[in-house]
């Protein structure tokens, strides 16, 4: 089984910065992680891999740091990397981003299954799992906590919903995006982070997956940030002292002079 699992480095939720003039986050010279979510996609992949036999590839879009995330996964266990690490990505929305993937995921070659972490936490959109599925014409589970069968044409999975979960089915090749509680993601060895270090990621730009400038980046990006500001420090709130029928009468005057009552 081919399993192409898509993963992002995000910047580190103490250390996050805006470009002013783009109104994007800004990635380089940020102390970064590869997204949560992410780690258990990885996880997932290598499971099936050795299960069922195959390979897994890591696939990224972001800046030249970005092949750190992608050689954390190869240090787990993962057997390629492709880094999307042309200029032209940047400040790609949920759109653009998902159209660049799915066209690197085409290059790369026949897959069986591509996993997802369910969103990423610089965003929280859970968008572009779903978009690479739209752009690929693949069939998508999402937020799946279990994947009970993957092989002979076909995956069944359990999806959370906001009442438990559902059992669905879908022809391969598919999509899935991942929840945490779907495994435990393990932790590299000593070999593995040895292994990733001297291997090789994959580098394609705008030339290599086929499509035009204005597909990309900035350029091919239909949401636009209008403005970006810190919300307002909060008022520190009064505290009352003294019985409580004389602090009940003093809530009704308040109440009274803000017309609530």
């Amino acid at each position: 089984m081919n399993i192409i699992v898509c993963i992002k480095q995000v910047p580190d939720t103490t250390a996050v910065r805006i470009d002013p003039e783009t109104r994007t986050l800004v990635r380089e010279g940020v102390p970064s992680i590869v997204n949560p979510f992410d780690m258990y996609a990885i996880e997932e992949g290598l499971r099936l891999k050795e299960k069922h036999g195959g390979a897994v590839t890591v696939v990224t879009m972001g800046p030249p740091q970005a092949a750190e995330a992608l050689r954390e996964a190869l240090s787990l266990g993962a057997d390629e990397a492709v880094h999307l690490c042309d200029a032209a990505f940047k400040g790609a929305d949920t759109l653009a981003t998902s159209r660049a993937l799915a066209a690197g995921i085409r290059r790369i070659g026949a897959f069986d299954l591509v996993i997802c972490g369910k969103q990423a936490s610089d965003g929280d959109t859970a968008q572009v799992g779903p978009g690479i599925a739209v752009h690929l014409d693949l069939p998508q589970i999402v937020f799946v906590r279990r994947i009970r069968e993957a092989g002979e044409g076909r995956i069944v999975a359990e999806r959370i919903t906001e009442e438990g979960y559902d059992v669905v089915e879908a022809p391969l090749p598919a999509l899935v995006t991942v929840v945490k509680e779907i495994n435990e993601p393990r932790m590299p060895s000593l070999k593995g982070k040895m292994r990733a270090k001297k291997a090789s990621v994959r580098c394609m730009g705008l030339a290599d997956i086929g499509l035009k400038a204005e597909e990309v980046g900035l350029d091919g990006s239909p949401t636009w940030v209008e403005r970006v500001f810190s919300p307002p420090a909060r008022q520190a709130g009064q505290v009352w002292h003294g019985e409580p029928h004389e602090l009940a009468d003093k809530l009704v005057d308040e109440l009274s002079k803000l017309g609530i009552v």
